[in-house]
């Protein structure tokens, strides 16, 4: 077996289970105080880990581009977390993260690497009910659901990219997307964790005309789904009447996609709805990976006009 079909083969075992790897890494001492806090990113979008490379500064690039790196032969940004976060390291960066996402490949300066832990994304709780943070999506217990657990705060890369690097910006029209109709009363369910791609995906169904109800776990989205499976049984609909297609991230808190895919998909009253993942990991081996467990289809994020395409096909395939 090739090392890219044991490492699908590894995702779907940790899928099928609701868990996954997070990195963990320190930046430097936090704001106002001498504490190093823990931070995380989901092992699948870190390409490699090594040494700081040389780094080319920039003229004219934003204070939180240290600049660039030419790491095998492709030249990336590299992106000064510790300024982000305002974390002040005692020594610099030491650590480049090379991370791939959402198209795009970029590094992270850290201070320096702590640990892989692997987790249950119920031990993952959504950071938006805990603290006004935009740059952290959610809370890690790295100890288990334990009370005084260690926290690592997981950050919002999808938005740090966003904000932070040129070029990155989606325009968003009917122009690019075109309409979908759906039959009267039905809707798009989608679930997503990252305020920014909540904004993105709620821009890209309105140019569609598609209405929609926005989750922030799968959690939630479950529930959406099991409060209409109990209404349509008293009513003698079906929930495929209410729902049309379910939208969904493959990494949140409480319950990830992959886990809320395959409930959709063992469950007869709602196995025939279409479940399309829309994710920031990229790449032929986690396309390979989302249909191992049972979605529709696979779009990376976030090019509006793929979207809207790859919706089309579901519905007409449903």
């Amino acid at each position: 077996m090739s090392q890219s079909q044991q490492d699908i083969e590894q995702r779907v075992r940790l899928a099928g289970s609701n868990m996954f790897e997070l990195l963990l890494f320190r930046l430097g001492e936090a704001p106002g105080s001498e504490d190093r806090e823990l931070f995380g990113i989901n092992v699948f979008k870190v390409r490699e880990i090594l040494a700081m490379p040389a780094i080319t500064a920039v003229a004219g690039a934003k204070p939180e581009i240290l600049g660039v790196a030419d790491i095998r032969g492709q030249i990336i940004p590299v992106i000064d977390l510790a300024r982000i976060t305002g974390c002040r390291p005692k020594n610099g960066p030491k650590i480049l993260l090379v991370t791939e996402f959402a198209r795009t490949t970029q590094g992270f300066a850290v201070e320096e690497v702590d640990d892989i832990v692997r987790l249950e994304w119920n031990q993952v709780l959504s950071a938006e009910s805990h603290s006004g943070g935009r740059t952290v999506t959610s809370f890690a217990r790295i100890d288990g659901n334990v009370d005084g657990s260690r926290l690592a705060q997981v950050l919002d890369v999808e938005r740090i990219v966003r904000d932070t690097l040129p070029g990155q910006t989606t325009e968003i029209s009917e122009e690019a997307t075109g309409r979908i109709k759906l039959k009267p009363g039905a809707r798009v369910l989608a679930a997503d964790d990252s305020g920014v791609a909540r904004a993105l995906i709620e821009q890209s169904l309105t140019a569609m005309g598609v209405p929609f109800v926005m989750t922030k776990t799968g959690q939630e989205a479950w529930k959406v789904l099991e409060d209409l499976l109990a209404r349509t049984r008293k009513d003698g609909t079906e929930v495929a009447d209410h729902i049309a297609l379910v939208l969904t991230d493959l990494e949140m808190p409480e319950m990830d996609g992959f886990t809320l895919t395959r409930r959709i998909k063992s469950d007869a009253g709602l196995r025939h709805i279409p479940v399309v993942i829309h994710s920031s990991l990229s790449g032929s081996a986690n396309e390979q990976h989302v249909r191992k467990v049972g979605a529709n289809a696979y779009v990376s994020k976030f090019e509006p006009t793929e979207l809207a395409n790859v919706m089309r096909g579901a519905l007409r395939a449903a």
